[in-house]
């Protein structure tokens, strides 16, 4: 059972990181150099605390050598995960391709480059068998003494400064400078170059993605030099955080108390629950919160005791007067008994009252340890809680604030004429402006939006619905900022949250869907009910009421009543003119001798009076 805990329990075999450090100082034919010799050494010790699996610092290497430790490192990048070569030195650049310079190249002639030195893309090459991420750090932007003596075979042949640009072909791979390409680098004046002190400061840190590593060395350097040397990275990784060294894992659940050791040995006391044991306890511990508890259970203890002998006492009274009420003893000698029974029995009841009352005393304490122990967890865990959410800002802010200043570089140097761009490096950092009330009332509104706990428009006035929008927050994530003002407290607490944290509550018709409401629409012959559900609409019959029928006789009557309107009697009447319909209200008489007919010939006559 114990080794299947300990293989069940064993930690996930962990990635594989191999490095390789170089560094060239004692050159034959070139001025020794100080640093890099030192810097190796720095970076290699950097690289072994970190947990490398596998680190090779070689020093001061001939063009042989450099070839076959890079061959050797080759293999065991193989079955690596992580692949990491420093080099510290000097290089060259040639026709756009850069070169790692051995310490016994002689370098007369620029033909001699491709014999005597190491191309950069062979130590592409080592570490490309890595499966998560191929890093090479090089520190050899240094001014190039070999440039200024060497012999040109072809006039038109460039030899650049400093080292030059390079673009990685290969997935998840970076090469970071010294200095961007076409500038040198300082070796500084202590006895490791800047670009390598802020190297040891920033890549071991656990959890920290490599870009934003090698953007505070970048920070350091730029203040370090005076805004002179300006460290480049190129290459690119994809969008999960590639640390050098894995994050610490982050506590869970409640820690530990601070009184661990004395909590343990009180417990252990309370099982004995012996004098012995409180004494030996008191004797360890004579003052504290444990202490108190500790003298409560002796008084327990000895209230037990105070009620056995007491209530022995009480038994053997009662005894002696029932055996002299047995020997018909005289009646003062059996009162006497009676009484001495009496006094032992009202002192065990006694005693039973006051040993009940240390009991309850002793378990009122137990339960305020429990609970104190309790209260302290709890505040120990929402105090690291705090602490994670105020790294996890901080780290964010720094972010930010290295993005802000790149692009402001950049900006700065696309607006710069072409001369003073290549004389300054880079710019000073602004410094940071605060916020404004009306400024930080608005981030605070647009935070509380994002959160899901307002509704309105960000519109910088802290307004009543601004204040229950914070009260809806206080209410969520458990906090507790004064919510008739906007404080920079609440804002940081705000951006900490990395999604809702107030509930989706919809108007009525309307359901919740993710983050938006959205209508709810029903299908034919159903309608939304009173608790926002699809339900099915019931057809309602006629019903036929008195006050109906009441008011259809009224109205017949009523019809009846009046007047009957004139009617067209549908008659047509002719004349000379032609035929036409009789008039409203008129009517057809035959008449002799009338309407222009002939006298004794009768005709049809409109008669309407």
């Amino acid at each position: 059972m114990i080794f299947a805990t300990l293989f069940t329990c064993a930690p996930a075999q962990a990635e594989k990181r191999v490095a390789l450090v170089i560094g060239n100082s004692a050159y034959k034919s070139a001025p020794k150099l100080g640093n890099p010799v030192n810097d190796a050494t720095l970076v290699g010790g950097m690289f072994r605390k970190a947990g490398f699996d596998s680190v090779d610092i070689k020093l001061d290497l001939n063009a042989s050598e450099m070839r076959r430790v890079l061959r050797e490192f080759a293999g065991r990048t193989r079955d690596a995960d992580m692949a990491v070569i420093y080099y510290a030195g000097h290089g060259i650049e040639l026709d756009g391709n850069n070169y790692l310079i051995p310490t016994d190249a002689a370098l007369e002639t620029d033909g001699d480059v491709l014999d005597e030195t190491v191309p950069v893309e062979r130590a592409l090459f080592a570490v490309e068998p890595a499966k998560q991420l191929r890093l090479i750090i090089l520190d050899a932007c240094r001014d190039n003494p070999f440039a200024k003596t060497m012999k040109r075979t072809l006039a038109s042949r460039a030899i650049g400064r400093g080292l030059a640009k390079v673009e990685p072909t290969s997935p998840n791979t970076m090469i970071a400078f010294a200095a961007k390409a076409g500038s040198t680098a300082s070796d500084g004046d202590s006895k490791n170059s800047p670009f390598a002190t802020a190297l040891v400061e920033y890549l071991p840190k656990p959890g920290l993605d490599l870009r934003k590593a090698f953007g505070f060395v970048r920070d350091d350097v730029l203040k370090s030099t005076g805004y002179k040397q300006e460290p480049y990275v190129y290459g690119s990784l994809g969008g999960d955080d590639v640390p050098l060294v894995a994050a610490r894992p982050a506590p869970t659940g409640p820690q530990a108390n601070p009184q661990e050791a004395i909590r343990r040995d009180y417990e252990l006391a309370l099982q004995l629950a012996t004098r012995d044991a409180w004494e030996a306890f008191l004797t360890q511990y004579p003052e504290g919160f444990y202490a108190n508890l500790a003298r409560g259970q002796l008084n327990k203890i000895a209230a037990e005791e105070v009620r056995a002998v007491a209530e022995q006492k009480a038994r053997a009274a009662e005894q002696e007067k029932t055996r002299l009420a047995n020997e018909r003893a005289q009646k003062a000698e059996q009162e006497k008994a009676a009484a001495a029974a009496k006094a032992a029995e009202e002192a065990r009841i006694a005693a039973e009252k006051q040993k009940q009352i240390e009991q309850a005393r002793a378990e009122a304490a137990e339960r305020q340890r429990k609970a104190a122990e309790a209260t302290a967890a709890k505040a120990l865990a929402e105090k690291q809680a705090a602490e994670k959410a105020k790294a996890e800002l901080a780290a964010k802010q720094a972010a930010e604030k290295a993005s802000a200043e790149q692009s402001a570089k950049q900006s700065t140097d696309r607006q710069m004429p072409e001369g003073e761009n290549q004389k300054v490096a880079a710019l000073s950092p602004a410094p940071a402006s605060t916020l404004s009330a009306a400024d930080l009332t608005k981030s605070v509104q647009s935070e509380l939006r994002r959160v899901g706990c307002l509704s309105a428009a960000a519109d910088g006035d802290w307004s009543a619905a601004s204040q229950r929008s914070l009260t809806m927050f206080n209410k969520y994530a458990g906090t507790q900022f004064d919510v008739k003002l906007a404080s920079v407290d609440a804002l940081d607490a705000l951006k900490a949250k990395p999604g809702r944290v107030c509930p989706l509550v919809c108007n009525f018709g309307f359901r919740a869907d993710g983050d938006q409401c959205v209508k709810i629409t029903c299908r034919a012959g159903y309608r939304v009910n009173d608790d926002n559900e699809c339900e099915k609409v019931q057809e309602k019959k006629p019903v036929a009421k008195r006050d109906d029928a009441t008011s259809r006789d009224a109205e017949r009557k009523k019809v009846e009543s009046a007047p009957s309107k004139p009617q067209s009697s549908g008659q047509v009447v002719c004349n000379n003119a032609g035929c036409r319909p009789v008039a409203k209200g008129c009517r057809v008489e035959f008449r002799n001798g009338l309407a222009g007919g002939a006298p004794g010939i009768g005709s049809n006559v409109e008669i309407c009076n």
